[in-house]
């Protein structure tokens, strides 16, 4: 992928003597102004999940810097899961549609085997259907209370056992069209189905955990009994630029499952 080389001003990079309102701008290193204009163009779509990016060279020169700073650049975005290398191929855009991010947001993991010997989970999908979003949901989601969102409550059975029911929010501006069909049939993941059908890119997430007894309603989806302790699991999730799209609270079984995190 090629493109011309902008003129100086066209670079996105504010010179030494830039100012806003005559106040000096906050100091910030060459390699995170490159990294901030990368993520830009990643926002805007100029790159699609899966997509090669410009070589570093490219990049250079576009950006007016040397190399070494656009690598260090990628270094730091790769390093966030946004961006992937390959070796001896380049740099593409990182995407949910690959094995290896496919599960990164999932961290409960089978107690015998792994994730590739249980296979996908079944999804069952009780309800599909736009709401008024109430006060407490939609302050997560930073829109105004009463904002029209959908509202998907599903049940993800393992080898047969059903372990997770889950109720997800996300705003129905970004995800018009959503159906229980395409939630339950969609070959692949859940998040890599919003990146293909609504551009919509989940690049981080933010969880609360918690040991909770499930009310009558969940313990009938999940066929426990009301005194079977489950994981909470609340996680909100972030596109580009930490807009959050997405809000899941999900709750665990944990009798033949456990959630895993691997902290560096």
């Amino acid at each position: 992928m090629t493109s011309s080389t902008p003129n100086a001003n066209d670079t996105g990079i504010p010179s030494a003597g830039d100012s806003v309102g005559g106040a000096t701008p906050a100091f910030s290193p060459l390699y995170q102004q490159i990294k901030g204009l990368i993520l830009q163009s990643l926002e805007a779509g100029a790159w699609k999940p899966g997509e090669m990016i410009p070589s570093e060279m490219e990049l250079a020169a576009r950006y007016r810097v040397s190399q070494g700073t656009v690598r260090k650049a990628i270094d730091e975005l790769a390093a966030e899961n946004l961006l992937l290398r390959r070796q001896g191929k380049g740099t593409f855009v990182a995407t949910h549609a690959e094995r290896n991010v496919q599960y990164r947001f999932l961290r409960l993991l089978p107690d015998s085997g792994d994730l590739n010997e249980e296979g996908p989970a079944q999804r069952n999908i009780i309800s599909c259907r736009s709401i008024k979003g109430p006060s407490e949901i939609c302050k997560l989601l930073q829109v105004p209370t009463g904002e029209s969102l959908i509202h998907v409550r599903r049940v993800l059975v393992f080898a047969g056992i059903p372990t997770i029911v889950e109720d997800i929010w996300l705003p129905s501006s970004s995800f018009k069209g959503l159906s229980a069909e395409q939630m339950r049939d969609y070959p692949g993941a859940t998040y890599a189905m919003f990146e293909v059908e609504y551009g919509v890119r989940m690049v981080r997430a933010q969880e609360k955990l918690r040991a909770v007894l499930p009310d009558a309603a969940q313990a009938q989806l999940l066929d426990i009994d009301g005194q079977t302790p489950l994981l909470s699991v609340e996680r909100v999730a972030y596109t580009y630029n930490d807009v959050p799209m997405e809000l899941r609270r999900g709750l665990y079984r944990t009798d033949t499952h456990h959630y895993s995190n691997t902290l560096s």
